[in-house]
């Protein structure tokens, strides 16, 4: 039998190889994949040449916007057509078919034999591919091939498919142009029916596993998912299956009941096994990129890994807010679990559940083109674009449930293990909207062990912690929907006073902006808590400098006086730059990655800080000021009409001035932690909003990095990734040229010249 369908593969494929269209197809894929590699080639050594630096090259050549495989799997729809269109459909025509029914073969033989001359005709189209790796490997440094190499697997799967498909519709007409069509058509069909019957939960699941756009997708980022894999295995066998059924059908007469019965039969098989496959409990992974990027880092596996029993995520959806048709909408369902299908590969049993509703938001532009109506009548006018008022509860209804009046009643998910534990999990007013790894943990983790607790010190008039922005840009942020709010990063805040001993579980204090001095009681007090070992993270401001020097002076520092200003023709002088030190590096990545990507912190009104006295205190300098132009300014205080001089009889000082300076000391068997700062600002409301043109501001590093160095490098979840290795390319802008027409011209005329010779040779014989 075997040997019967290598018979036939090999007749069709010199069948195929003997007509121009095989070479043709072979030549345009050849140019089109060719053309992208290279003019990323290129535009990566023009880059390099001019100074800058190169990272994560294989991603963006093979498996980025606008890269090699994507580019081909965008192709790919239209090649099969034309090579699958005369596989049977000729046979049929020009009654060949019956010179095979005589012979003792059967159809099985047959359609995979035929089969078979597609899947090695991909193999040669996988070929330029692996060609175009084998390049990559020689000119760019530590060359991701095995992540390069699961794309190339994945366009294979997909080509099988398309085959497969093309060769079932071959055998429903005698007419190639026909069959073609009607591939493209079944193509296109299975690209748009993901998005059928969203609304129905039995036939969203069906219609979203049928779907075969986006299966290539997880193979081109570097993912091998079993589910994937047996989607194309499946989608393989229906299809031949179904040939096969159709020319039994026709050679043997079969009755069309009987017909009918077996290609329901073999549907209903491969949807049952899609079903099981799809399965999170049988799915199957294995990341071959270099640095594990399509995996959980092991910070996050190992909070997922303590957090034994069941787990439900439910969604709650108001569709009044913006965006909440869309959220209740459902093609939204399926696409937002895939959220946290990386969560469910380490916790399969992870459950979701949505929950819809109508009650009060924030959401003006509702207001405004439906006034005077009521919440009810809005929600009957939102109803009218396609929510489904059924599965919506009232307001009576959602707050006998659950009260989210704390959450705005916006879209907010609710986390709760079945030990009872419970926390809230949110969207964010950015570009990115939804919660990323860092988020996602930081909220798993409060479930599973006790986190951080920041203390704001109030009673002397200090900045407010709160979560109304618009009633103080002074205070600091705690807007449930900023990313980087400290909420959301993994710490539980509240206020404390100095009238008792602070509680034991409160790990950092935060003291900022004094108006009023401390009493001898709460002197007592505090320094009680810095010598058992208390974090603290103090900010000042250049007015309350004499409020606040004994607390500066308890680590060896004071404020300088005045203000720092700086001449710049593009800012106002009082609004000064803090830029991140080398020494920062050792306090916070984020500090790091500020100053590798030449961030700084921005805030008006900043005082200098310097040391007095040591303290056994070990200090780093975190953040400075400009060396040149810079200076505190003692005499000026209006830096809108006025115009600043430099005094230096005054006491002024052109240099470079420590802005946020970082303390340690081993104390109680532990190390003690200190942040002493010289602006409020950075991290209140109005400076992680300000904006500044031509100033890449960074502000919410400083909450970011900060408080992780001040919780012990507990929280935010460090979520941190080794650095891409490919980050240097061997060619030069020459190189690039070379290899373009080597690609582009060189290798298709060879392949041209193959197809001519060859054709020369069969009609010479």
């Amino acid at each position: 039998m075997l040997k019967m369908i290598w018979n036939i593969a090999k007749a069709e494929l010199q069948m195929l190889f003997y007509s121009p269209v095989a070479w043709l197809l072979l030549i345009v894929f050849s140019v089109q994949a060719s053309t992208i590699f290279a003019g990323k080639l290129e535009s990566f050594a023009t880059t390099q040449e001019m100074g800058y630096t190169l990272q994560g090259m294989t991603s963006t050549i093979f498996a980025g916007w606008g890269s090699v495989l994507v580019g081909i799997q965008g192709y790919l729809y239209f090649y099969i057509p034309l090579l699958t269109m005369g596989l049977v459909s000729r046979d049929l025509s020009n009654g060949s078919i019956k010179l095979l029914y005589s012979s003792p073969i059967t159809n099985f033989q047959i359609i995979i034999g035929k089969y078979l001359s597609v899947m090695l005709y991909g193999l040669l189209m996988m070929a330029v591919l692996v060609v175009l790796l084998l390049c990559g490997l020689f000119v760019v440094k530590d060359f991701d091939w095995p992540m390069v190499l699961t794309g190339i697997l994945g366009l294979y799967l997909l080509l099988c498919a398309y085959a497969a498909i093309g060769i079932f519709m071959s055998s429903l007409t005698s007419y190639q142009i026909v069959a073609a069509l009607g591939t493209l058509i079944v193509l296109m069909l299975l690209n748009m029916v993901g998005n059928w019957g969203q609304e129905y939960d039995f036939v969203r699941n069906v219609t979203y596993w049928l779907s075969i756009r986006g299966r290539c997708d997880t193979f081109i980022s570097g993912m091998i998912c079993s589910e994937d894999v047996l989607y194309f295995i499946i989608v393989v066998c229906l299809f031949l299956a179904l040939t096969i059924i159709r020319l039994n059908a026709v050679r043997q007469k079969i009755r069309f009941a009987v017909t009918l019965g077996r290609n329901i039969g073999v549907i209903l098989l491969a949807c049952v096994l899609g079903y099981f496959s799809s399965m999170p409990k049988l799915k199957g992974y294995f990341d071959t990129t270099a640095t594990k990027v399509n995996t959980l880092t092991p910070n996050s596996q190992e909070i997922i890994a303590k957090m034994k029993g069941g787990l439900t995520i439910t969604t709650y959806v108001n569709v009044l807010e913006q965006a909440g048709a869309w959220y209740a909408s459902g093609s939204f369902l399926l696409p937002d679990m895939q959220r946290f299908e990386q969560y469910t590969r380490f916790k399969p049993e992870i459950k979701m559940k949505y929950v819809y509703y109508y009650d009060t938001c924030n959401n003006p532009m509702l207001d405004q083109r439906f006034p005077g109506m009521t919440l009810k009548e809005k929600f009957q006018e939102m109803c009218k674009y396609g929510i489904d008022s059924n599965k919506v509860k009232t307001p009576e209804e959602i707050r006998s449930m659950i009260d989210l009046s704390g959450e705005g009643n916006t879209f907010v998910r609710l986390v709760e293990r079945e030990s009872g534990e419970k926390t809230w999990l949110r969207v964010y007013n950015d570009i990115m909207r939804f919660p990323s790894e860092r988020e996602i943990s930081a909220a798993f983790k409060r479930l599973v062990m006790k986190l951080p607790v920041v203390g704001i010190l109030t009673g002397h008039g200090e900045r407010e912690y709160t979560s109304d922005k618009d009633r103080d840009y002074s205070a600091f942020t705690a807007d449930k929907t900023f990313r980087y709010a400290l909420i959301n990063q993994g710490f539980d805040v509240e206020y404390v006073t100095l009238d008792n001993p602070i509680r034991e579980d409160i790990n950092i204090l935060v003291i900022a902006e004094n108006r009023e001095s401390l009493t001898s009681e709460e002197e007592a007090m505090l320094q009680r808590y810095i010598d058992r070992g208390g974090n603290l993270f103090i900010l000042g401001e250049p007015r309350r400098r004499e409020v606040m020097a004994p607390l500066f002076a308890k680590f060896g520092f004071e404020q300088v006086e005045g203000q720092l200003v700086k001449q710049d023709t593009n800012l106002h002088p009082d609004v000064i730059l803090s830029y991140p030190t080398v020494e920062a590096d050792s306090i916070a990545y984020e500090f790091g990655y500020m100053r590798l990507g030449s961030q700084v912190l921005v805030a008006s009104g900043v005082s200098g800080l310097r040391q007095v006295a040591d303290k056994g205190y070990k200090v780093t300098e975190v953040f400075k000021s400009d060396t040149i132009g810079s200076w505190n300014e003692v005499e000026t205080t209006d830096f809108v009409d006025d115009t600043i001089r430099l005094n230096p009889a005054a006491g002024e000082v052109e240099r470079s001035y420590s802005t946020i300076v970082a303390l340690s000391r081993e104390i109680n068997g532990k190390e003690q932690r200190i942040l002493l700062s010289g602006d409020a600002d950075y991290i209140s409301n109005g400076g992680l909003s300000s904006n500044h043109r031509g100033v890449e501001a960074s502000n919410f590093s400083l909450v970011t990095g900060g408080f992780f160095w001040l919780s012990n490098d507990e929280v935010p979840i460090d979520v941190r990734r080794p650095a891409l290795p490919d980050n240097y390319l061997r060619l030069g802008i020459t190189g690039s040229s070379v290899m373009w027409w080597i690609l582009c011209v060189v290798l298709p005329v060879a392949m041209a010249g193959m197809g001519i010779f060859s054709w020369l040779r069969r009609k010479g014989r």
